[in-house]
């Protein structure tokens, strides 16, 4: 072996949001902290770092500055609205999410406030439902983007690993990857693994898997926070719901690494561990190849406002609550029913105000923490540099004049699956004159009103309601969008301690598990459906938890 085997009080099997935060809380217990990671130093934090940074938090200073009412109430009807838990192991998810709301509404601005993040004044309103009031979807907008975006979040925890292993108390292994867990009389008493070449490839890339060694460690408590199964298409397929959600796509583009695969699951399960909700999954239907990849497959999340039209592979216009920003997996079960693509029709009036990208990488004026560069790129003229960076190379936009033209680059883009353009200018046509009066039956209409009702969405995400067939608006713009993988909402069962359960409903001695390898807590507290800003806020939650038990 390539290292003496070592004692330590817990050790935490991944280095991400999760990972991080458990650490913390377990050396401010005085536990020696070993973590171990299978990719390089340059890759702490994991998948946070490339978020938007967007947190759930209810009842907040910035929701009441910008006249919104909110309470525990309310965001604990939401959630279980969306979440429509319906399993009998669904007893830990739920209290997992009863506890993280208390949470949300309760300390948790605060203490993270004290570890250092601070945030955008406007609150987004994200997953908006769009159906009935007891049903899915955040009734007012809670979506409160950190500045520095994910890296704003990962850095001040960053810094604290960094401090707590200076001073002793904690120990950093990279490039160890875990193929085993140590079990002795039904307890987890260490791990075993190889050691892995040093790399110096930059954050996200793929990296080498050239064993130098191995190792083992022993240690009273194992906490593992390895992540979800995004980065694996194979394992997404095998789990796919084709009850609920039809076919899974033969391409899809990745939204994480290729080191997001799953295998402690696997390593979990084959150990003793027992794993549930393994079938729900939150991937996006608004994904594009990315220009400008950093991984295999690398795609990007356009985050719409309300106005772009959306149609699906046939050429039909998609009914609420399948709209832009509304109710993601119904709207993917509505795309996979005809087909694997959609399109966006929009303008450049629409681009320019409402596209914003998924992630630190796409909106460095947020990472940047300046409110001069924000001010700057979003209110000023065009869309953002990284938008207008797709508009101008992205393999899924297309942009043109008039809609003959915009509809015959479409048919060349996907040759396979050719739309209508009579039929695609008629439903345009008719949500066009639905804008003469300042009520409409068009649901979509009604719903761009609604939203700019709110002052957040009026100033920065909503454009005016405007003709798109009207040429002072374009030029036109499509967009195909591919189905974008991304979050695993199941996985290791845990009770509310953290603890790893097995089949039989017992605990797994000495085994822990926080963040998306547990579905964000519990084995899935979303149920199955997201609020967003729930992950990154589940990553913290549950690996206090973790931290604070192990």
């Amino acid at each position: 072996m390539t290292e003496l085997s070592k004692k330590f009080d817990v050790i935490i099997v991944g280095a991400g949001l999760a990972g991080m935060v458990a650490a913390h809380q377990a050396v401010l217990r005085g536990r020696r902290v070993l973590m171990l990671d299978q990719e390089g130093p340059q890759s702490l934090g994991g998948q946070a770092y490339w978020s938007l940074g967007g947190l759930f938090m209810v009842d907040t200073p910035e929701q009441r500055r910008m006249g919104i009412k909110d309470s525990a109430e309310l965001a604990l009807a939401d959630w279980m609205g969306s979440a429509q838990f319906d399993r009998a192991e669904d007893a830990n998810p739920r209290a997992y999410a009863e506890r993280f709301v208390e949470w949300a509404a309760g300390d948790m601005r605060d203490w993270l406030s004290r570890i250092g993040l601070t945030w955008f004044p406007v609150v987004g309103w994200a997953e908006r439902g769009g159906a009935q009031a007891h049903g899915h979807g955040n009734s007012v907008p809670r979506f409160h983007i950190t500045w520095g975006t994910g890296t704003g979040v990962v850095a001040p925890f960053a810094k604290l690993m960094t401090e707590h292993a200076a001073a002793g108390h904690l120990t950093l292994a990279f490039r160890h990857r875990v193929t085993a867990l140590d079990v002795t009389d039904g307890r987890v008493t260490g791990l075993s693994g190889e050691v892995l070449a040093d790399t110096t490839k930059p954050r996200g890339e793929s990296t080498s898997r050239e064993v130098t060694g191995d190792f083992s460690y022993a240690a009273d408590s194992v906490i593992l926070t390895t992540g979800g199964i995004g980065g694996n298409h194979d394992m997404v397929r095998r789990h796919w719901p084709t009850d609920r959600l039809g076919q899974p796509p033969k391409t899809m583009v990745a939204g994480v690494p290729d080191y997001v695969d799953g295998q402690m699951h696997e390593i979990a399960r084959a150990a003793g561990a027992d794993l549930i909700n393994e079938d729900r999954m939150w991937h996006y239907c608004e994904g594009v190849q990315n220009w400008d990849p950093i991984w295999p497959n690398h795609g990007i999340r356009i985050l719409p406002g309300p106005s772009s039209l959306w149609f699906d592979a046939k050429g039909d216009r998609m009914e609420a609550p399948c709209l832009p920003g509304f109710d993601t997996l119904s709207t993917l079960r509505r795309i996979l029913s005809v087909g694997e693509h959609s399109w966006f029709i929009l303008t450049q009036k629409i681009i320019e105000k409402e596209f914003a990208l998924s992630g630190s990488e796409q909106n460095p004026d947020f990472t940047s923490g300046k409110w001069s560069e924000v001010l700057k790129t979003r209110l000023g003229k065009g869309a953002t540099p990284a938008v207008e960076a797709f508009k101008q190379k992205g393999a899924d936009f297309i942009v043109a004049d008039d809609i003959d033209s915009l509809i015959t680059r479409m048919n060349a883009l996907t040759p396979d699956a050719p739309v209508d353009p009579a039929h695609i200018k008629a439903q345009i046509a008719a949500r066009d004159g639905q804008l003469t009066n300042p009520f409409a039956k068009d649901a979509q209409i009604t719903a761009i009103r609604g939203a700019r009702a709110y002052r957040g969405d009026k100033l920065i995400r909503t454009a005016k309601p405007h003709a798109i067939l009207d040429p002072a608006n374009g030029p036109l713009i499509a967009v195909r969008l591919n189905i974008l993988t991304r979050k695993s909402l199941g996985g290791l069962h845990t009770d509310i301690q953290g603890r790893v359960l097995t089949p039989d409903g017992a605990v797994f001695d000495g085994l822990y598990a926080a963040g998306e390898v547990c579905g964000f807590g519990g084995g899935g507290y979303h149920g199955y459906n997201a609020l967003e800003g729930t992950f990154l806020g589940g990553c913290i939650f549950s690996g206090r938890i973790a931290g604070d038990n192990a």
